[in-house]
């Protein structure tokens, strides 16, 4: 992947999530929440980006 690419991807999902915690209504711990869950998505998905870990395809969740 390109490296505009995944830069462009990193500031959409930036602007994303500004803009959820600016303009849509929710509780304080909910938004924190929310927030760590994306980072650590985001660094996960970097991670695998880059290929510190393995392809996520082989990630299981559930039975």
């Amino acid at each position: 992947m390109p490296i505009i690419n995944l830069i462009i991807i990193l500031v959409v999902i930036g602007v994303v999530l500004w803009l959820v915690n600016n303009y849509i209504p929710m509780d304080g711990k909910i938004k924190q929440i929310l927030n760590v869950v994306v980072i650590i998505a985001v660094i996960i998905w970097l991670l695998s980006v880059f290929g510190v870990i393995g392809s996520l395809s082989g990630i299981r969740v559930g039975g």
